[in-house]
């Protein structure tokens, strides 16, 4: 489709989109956004970074360069990932992916591509602000730091931990950066755009000035904004200012230091949430190396899915550690926190330290074992919000007792773990001096409240709408897969897509002639002829089939290119392949066979002798191909 090959100055042209697929390692890309794991030969899965889930249904299949999520539909090639997860277009992505193999773009019309300026705006994004951390770094060695080498020698950081974590200097006056960059080749109107500059009625200035800095990267590594820390008591702004929101910073969706700390938390499952970027560091430097901080927000929905990668919060273990200071604001926080905890299959708790001592004061004061007892103090999260609550009631009248109960019940109805439930009925019966059957009662009836039926979703459509926004009827209904036909087509669809290598010419010629009963299947069957007959190739393959069905059936396409196949080693795959196209074939036989058989019964012996010997001769034939394949 041609819009889909636009360049910014002209259309890139199709055999080199078909390279960067080919060239690029689908799970190499997805392995910066996704923890995944193996799902069988071949075979990946994650949780979703496009939608919130509990259990991985992401899956990812290398060999074919395609992906899929069982759960919320999402799927594709690896251009389609990162068109969808770095809200970029076509071209853009292209550019970026075919940067990151090395190979040069050509385009259609006797075009040459972006002018310099505009080649992929997003690249260059990331290109100011590396370029400008590498300044900030640089400047934090120079004599006009003195103030920000100060302020971190007071809370034992060294040159060591300071480049570590890439903290930098910002110096005073108006342009140094600006300076600096423009001097890179950048120009102001894409300056602009990275939230590094304010503007002004004489142009654009610096936006950080006479302050430390922190880098505020994503999972990948890459800077995508700043933290400054004012250090001059005749700086007029807030004490930590951060970059604004712009293409790449978006606050509600970045963790501080979860570069740094993302394969620290996929190893021991566990996340540390504290609350500023000296945190951050006085934990790392302590032996807690999973812990982040949000920047200038409360910790999120958005928040929950990244940490929810990162965890595999997929119901087998993890936890998720919330610091907070004991004052007012704290506990604030800490309950803000315990709202969003049914959004985890992790346990959830609160370290609260009681002297209102962040890591990085316990750091200072009392040593990296300090910052650990903290964390070792763990208790639950819903514990905290428990008493938190019981606070707001008078517990020595029998109405505060009530309406205490009232609040509490709830909460420990939705205590996950149903073994620890019933310990905590029984500890909040003793917070309150109630009767055990009362607050039985009280959880019990929370409990019913909580359960909520599961809907089915169909195979396409808007999962979650009401029944009457729905369309009237889809196009294809999903086949039922307690058919045994229907099972038969789709994994032998599946095998074609996946494997198609594994086929042989007279494999390719039967499957062709192959007649599909279920009309997703039949639609799939005739995307994979038309795909075969044109001569896509390995690295266009799935992509060409999702092309040529129609657009309901696309996301059924990757779905059924990522399925995991039911083999633990490469020969087993071999012949779990060979058996399906064998098991369809036989299949079609017997379709056949029972049309003869039908053909066979209306005809008159006497009247058509001849046509009645070629039919039984047809059947014997049948049924000989179909013992050979057994045989196989």
């Amino acid at each position: 489709m041609v819009t889909r090959l636009e360049g910014m100055a002209g259309l890139i042209k199709r055999e080199d989109i078909d390279e960067v697929r080919n060239r690029t390692d689908i799970k190499e890309v997805i392995d910066g956004y996704v923890t995944l794991k193996s799902a069988g030969v071949g075979s990946w899965k994650g949780l979703c970074p496009f939608h919130d889930e509990r259990s991985p249904s992401f899956h990812v299949r290398p060999q074919v360069g395609s992906f899929h999520c069982f759960g919320c539909g999402e799927s594709g090639d690896v251009i389609a990932f990162l068109q969808k997860i770095n809200h970029g277009t076509f071209s853009e992505t292209v550019e970026q992916l075919a940067a990151r193999v090395g190979i040069e773009l050509h385009y259609e019309d006797g075009g040459t591509g972006p002018r310099r300026e505009e080649t992929g705006r997003r690249q260059r994004l990331l290109d100011a602000h590396k370029i400008s951390e590498e300044f900030f770094r640089e400047q934090l060695t120079t004599p006009g730091a003195a103030a920000g080498q100060k302020f971190l020698s007071e809370r034992d950081f060294d040159a060591e931990a300071a480049a570590h974590f890439g903290v930098g200097y910002a110096p005073q006056g108006w342009d140094a950066l600006l300076k600096h960059l423009r001097g890179r080749g950048f120009q102001d109107e894409e300056l602009k755009l990275t939230g590094i500059f304010s503007e002004g009625n004489r142009g654009i200035y610096d936006r950080f000035r006479g302050r430390l800095i922190w880098p505020i990267r994503d999972l990948t590594g890459a800077t995508i904004g700043f933290g400054a820390r004012k250090l001059y008591e005749d700086d007029q702004g807030p004490k930590y200012l951060n970059t604004p929101e712009t293409q790449l910073y978006k606050k509600s969706q970045v963790l501080y230091g979860v570069d740094l700390a993302k394969r620290e938390i996929t190893k021991t499952r566990q996340l540390v949430v504290v609350e500023g970027y000296t945190d951050v560091m006085a934990c790392h430097l302590s032996g807690i190396g999973t812990a982040v901080a949000t920047c200038g927000t409360a910790f999120g929905t958005d928040h929950i899915k990244i940490a929810r990668r990162l965890l595999r919060d997929d119901g087998s273990g993890g936890e998720v550690v919330f610091t907070f200071d004991g004052d007012a604001a704290g506990q604030k926080a800490a309950l803000r926190a315990f709202e969003e905890d049914q959004k985890f299959i992790a346990q959830t708790y609160v370290a609260v330290e009681p002297t209102g001592a962040d890591p990085c004061d316990l750091r200072q004061t009392r040593g990296p074992e300090a910052v650990r007892e903290l964390i070792d103090s763990k208790r639950p999260l819903f514990e905290f919000a428990i008493k938190a609550g019981l606070k707001n009631f008078n517990l020595n009248t029998v109405e505060g007792r009530v309406q205490a109960l009232r609040v509490s019940a709830p909460i420990v109805a939705g205590i996950r773990d149903s073994a620890i439930r019933p310990a905590y009925a029984r500890e909040l019966a003793g917070w309150l001096g109630m009767d055990m059957e009362d607050v039985n009662r009280a959880v019990g009836a929370s409990v019913r409240r909580n359960r909520m039926p599961k809907n089915a979703e169909p195979l396409h459509g808007n999962a979650g709408h009401a029944a009457q926004e729905q369309p009237a009827a889809p196009v294809y209904s999903r086949p039922d897969p307690r058919d045994p036909v229907s099972r038969m087509e789709r994994e032998a669809l599946e095998v074609v897509l996946q494997q198609p290598a594994q086929l042989t010419p007279e494999q390719w010629q039967a499957f062709y002639d192959a007649r599909f009963m279920a009309p997703a299947h039949a639609a799939v069957h005739d995307a994979v002829r038309a795909a075969g007959l044109a001569g896509a190739t390995p690295s266009q393959w799935v992509e060409a089939i999702r092309q040529e069905v129609p657009e309901p059936l696309r996301s059924f396409v990757s779905e059924l290119a990522v399925t995991p196949l039911p083999a633990s080693t490469t020969d087993a795959l071999l012949r779990y392949c060979n058996d399906i196209i064998n098991r369809l074939f036989e299949l079609q036989i017997t379709h056949l066979k029972a049309e003869k058989m039908g053909e066979l019964q209306r005809m008159d012996p006497e009247g058509d002798p001849e046509g009645f010997q070629r039919i039984n001769r047809e059947l014997l034939e049948l049924e000989l191909r179909r013992r050979a394949l057994r045989q196989e």
